[in-house]
């Protein structure tokens, strides 16, 4: 994309994307909410060993080069056919890598299970690779409704998959079939869907050349991956399945939520961003308004969802699941906060400054092994509390980093998201005090969540809160263009 992306352009995308990620993890998490009720916190243990695993793999398979194909203006069949057989070459790589080590991991964690759940579970890199092209195709040309759609049938195909499985009593091969599934079809989909194709070319000069970009990114992220996943394999090899899989149930729910939201905006963003690369006006516009809406959508769900923690845990996933409350309290605060340093990234990408961006990713995992190697004697619960405190540091240090870049101060950041967070710590505040009517949680609920809602949107008329203005007047245009 040489010229700049039109604004009628990123909001159609972004109403897509919204509707993709929204759509596609609210069915995953009703699908992840049922195979909790069905299976045990073990099995959510188990697997979240196994994915930390392949979660390290699948960056190398990515190796940083669908997001060069992104940034890069100009990029051609040569570069996206030789991204592919590269990507699938290095998938190839590693899953012989993980099938010959599998003992040697399942040894470390006493369970001689892991061996062929790593196994098969590995296949999924297979899939990464062929989707991460593609993907990188959809994004750069901005074609989200599709993605919509694909995303859409291979969730509910490998939901109903996975569940049938637990009902059948299969455990924890039940959520391996949930992941493999959803792998396969959106694969399949996407090779009638997604016009492109690869062509019989490669050049290796291309490949240098985009890993010039990709290569950084691929530090980076490698660094990100195996920090984000450390702690899950450390509380694997001390604590027990049960333990680590209250962790992972904790961690999940605040996740899907802010993905939706985060993971939406960015990946309409970064393209945008990429078009203005060369326009440093331009680009703090939309890092603002990034950070602006993100903050005002996120803060309130995020304030909510950890206030209401306990009801929700009881309702949705059973009593079984009460001890990931605290995880989940927790996991919110670091979600909240998460969104803000990944637009500065994102900005920090579609400049093409990868050195900048694998030099922050250093500074802030050291101070995050920090927390980590101080929190693991007190235990468990602080592990998760030192997760909480280190993206509260990231966010700083993304703060105070870019101003050189394109002039986006600490000062002004901060003026941009503290409407959103009075607000939402306001509100979290008034529906906590409902919390303490002693009725059945469901009844709490029904009374808490339209009660935190009305609050949130009635303080954001009333003060005039400029995000609030801008997300209803553009949905009013988004509209209006759609009728036309």
């Amino acid at each position: 994309m040489n010229n700049l992306v039109s604004k009628s352009a990123v909001l159609s995308s972004l109403f897509w994307k919204l509707l993709e990620m929204g759509g596609i993890h609210a069915v995953g998490l009703f699908v992840q909410i049922v195979l909790a009720r069905l299976l045990l916190p073990d099995n959510f243990g188990t697997i979240a060993i196994v994915l930390a695993f392949i979660n390290i793999a699948q960056v190398f398979v990515q190796s940083g080069l669908s997001t060069a194909l992104i940034q890069k203006q100009d990029a051609d069949e040569l570069d996206f056919s030789t991204v592919f057989y590269a990507s699938l070459a290095i998938a190839a790589f590693f899953y012989i890598l993980l099938f010959v080590t599998a003992p040697l991991i399942a040894n470390f964690y006493n369970d001689e299970n892991l061996i062929r759940i790593l196994r098969v579970m590995s296949l999924t890199l297979f899939f990464g690779a062929l989707k991460s092209i593609q993907n990188a195709y959809i994004s750069k040309n901005m074609m989200f409704k599709r993605l919509f759609r694909i995303s859409l049938v291979s969730v509910l195909i490998s939901g109903a998959a996975g569940i049938i499985s637990a009902y059948m009593g299969l455990g924890v091969w039940a959520l391996i079939i949930y992941y493999l599934t959803n792998g396969l079809v959106s694969v399949i989909i996407m090779l009638f869907k997604v016009e492109w194709r690869p062509a019989l070319i490669f050049s290796f000069q291309r490949l240098k050349s985009l890993f010039s970009f990709g290569g950084k990114l691929l530090v980076s992220s490698l660094i990100h991956t195996f920090y984000m996943d450390l702690r899950t394999l450390v509380i694997g090899r001390i604590y027990s399945p049960d333990a680590l899989g209250y962790y992972n149930r904790g961690q999940s729910i605040p996740n899907t939520l802010t993905n939706a939201i985060n993971g939406s905006v960015q990946a309409v963003m970064l393209p945008t961003m990429s078009s203005m690369q060369d326009n440093e006006a331009s680009l703090k516009l939309v890092v603002r308004r990034s950070i602006k809406t993100t903050s005002f959508l996120i803060f309130p769900i995020m304030a909510g969802l950890a206030v209401v923690a306990e009801p929700i845990v009881s309702i949705l996933l059973g009593d079984k699941w009460l001890p990931a409350v605290p995880f989940l309290q927790m996991f919110c605060l670091a979600a909240a906060f998460q969104m803000l340093h990944t637009a500065n990234l994102q900005a920090i990408s579609a400049l093409g400054r990868s050195d900048i961006y694998l030099k922050l990713e250093i500074i802030k995992k050291i101070v995050g092994l920090a927390l980590l190697a101080v929190s693991i004697p007190f235990g468990i619960y602080a592990i998760a509390a030192g997760f909480a405190v280190s993206t509260i540091v990231d966010t700083l240090i993304h703060t105070f980093s870019n101003k050189d870049l394109y002039h986006y101060t600490a000062l002004e950041q901060s003026r941009d998201i503290l409407p959103a967070l009075i607000l939402s710590l306001t509100m979290g505040t008034a529906v906590y005090l409902l919390g303490l009517i002693k009725l059945p949680p469901w009844q709490l609920l029904f009374i808490q969540i339209p009660a935190g809602a009305v609050i949130y949107i009635a303080l954001a008329k009333i003060f005039k809160v400029e995000s609030w203005n801008y997300i209803i007047n553009t949905a009013k245009e988004e509209m209006i263009r759609r009728k036309k």
